[in-house]
């Protein structure tokens, strides 16, 4: 559903901000009002790289007046297949500098402010302080929980975006949003402890023009939410899968703020107590990873049949474990947490095999040819 505007309009557009945004004039419902709420607008961006990069480019082009960005990062070689803001003559200079060119040849009457500082405990809060709304766009988790801790405190929406290889989510939390809206949080979507230690892009990699695209969806979220137009990703999650071209959604509930919710179970379990035949491996990969490495035993459910019906997904689990132990697996973990979780909101108890099945000498490299009941 629609929500109201976050931002009041700016007194006028100068002459060539109200020229070079003309096609916004234009377009119902934004108009000339609409562009001048982005004139107006303070978002803070917590990271300059894959998904930070396109999000200063969008948003410095919609006309948003103000465009704060953290990261204290500098830029790699490695950084150039999909941080779009970053040159080769950038390579070991500040990642924020790449910022406030980028903005600044794009449009002039943007203010970038650089923070090139780590965020952290003592400080998320006060950097992030005065922003209209914030983007995560970093690729640590803890500093995820940080930005949230952060947003939480100050009351203002987080727009959202992980990828992973070809995959990708983007949401919207907010612990005060409007009336009649329900509250979400992060730990709605990772419950304490669920997501355990999260692979980098070095680690399983990511496709960079997915990485470009989930940056302009976020990007298209916070326009969105300044101007009061559309319907936000509140209480839902966009799930994007590059190899098929699709996005869905699912709802996300809010719940962390429930009165008397009780504390998660532990959601992972480590390499060295995994005991696959006394357990019921559950491989959410999809089909083509399967064909290429299976593991012995695992009933095959992809994330993204969960994903579409986590009811009826956790029914097949239960009668094929006929009481075992339950444990999700992928290639790096981070799929099988998200299985975890969603099959958690369902009744039924499973753990995530942490790192994955890169992690895990107990499966090794298994008989592509296992069970596939469940494909």
């Amino acid at each position: 559903m629609s929500l109201p505007p976050l931002v009041a309009p700016a007194d006028r557009l100068s002459g060539a901000e109200a020229a070079r945004t003309a096609r916004h004039a234009a377009l119902y419902p934004l108009g000339e009002i609409g562009q001048r709420r982005l004139r107006a607008a303070h978002v803070a961006i917590v990271g300059a790289g894959g998904l930070g990069s396109p999000a200063v480019l969008a948003l410095a082009a919609a006309g948003v007046g103000r465009i704060t960005v953290i990261d204290d990062d500098v830029v790699e070689h490695s950084n150039l297949q999909r941080q779009v803001i970053h040159r080769v003559r950038d390579v070991d200079a500040p990642k924020v500098d790449s910022a406030v060119r980028a903005a600044a040849d794009l449009a002039p009457e943007c203010t970038v402010a650089a923070v090139a500082r780590r965020l952290t405990a003592d400080n998320a809060t006060e950097v992030l302080s005065g922003a209209d709304l914030v983007l995560d766009g970093t690729d640590s988790f803890d500093t995820r929980l940080l930005v949230a801790a952060a947003c939480e405190s100050l009351g203002v929406p987080l727009v959202w975006g992980v990828v992973q290889e070809f995959h990708a989510q983007v949401t919207v939390f907010w612990s005060a949003p409007p009336a009649g809206t329900t509250a979400t949080r992060l730990s709605d979507l990772y419950p304490a402890g669920s997501a355990g230690d999260l692979p980098s892009c070095a680690d399983v990699g990511v496709l960079g023009a997915l990485v470009m695209h989930v940056g302009s969806i976020m990007a298209t979220q916070a326009i969105l939410l300044i101007t009061g137009i559309g319907e936000p990703l509140v209480g839902r999650i966009a799930l994007v899968d590059a190899l098929r071209g699709t996005t869905r959604e699912v709802p996300l509930t809010g719940s962390s703020g429930r009165p008397g919710a009780a504390s998660p179970e532990p959601v992972e379990i480590r390499a060295a107590d995994l005991i696959p035949d006394t357990m019921l491996l559950i491989d959410v990969r999809a089909a083509g990873e399967r064909e290429r490495s299976g593991v012995t035993g695992a009933m095959a459910l992809p994330l993204s049949e969960i994903l579409r019906d986590p009811r009826a997904a956790a029914e097949r689990i239960s009668e094929r474990a006929a009481g075992r132990d339950i444990v999700t697996v992928c290639a790096a973990g981070v799929r099988s947490a998200r299985a975890t979780a969603v099959l958690a909101r369902e009744g039924l108890r499973t753990r995530s095999l942490a790192g994955g099945i890169a992690a895990s000498n107990a499966l090794g490299s298994a008989d592509p040819a296992g069970d596939r009941a469940g494909a």
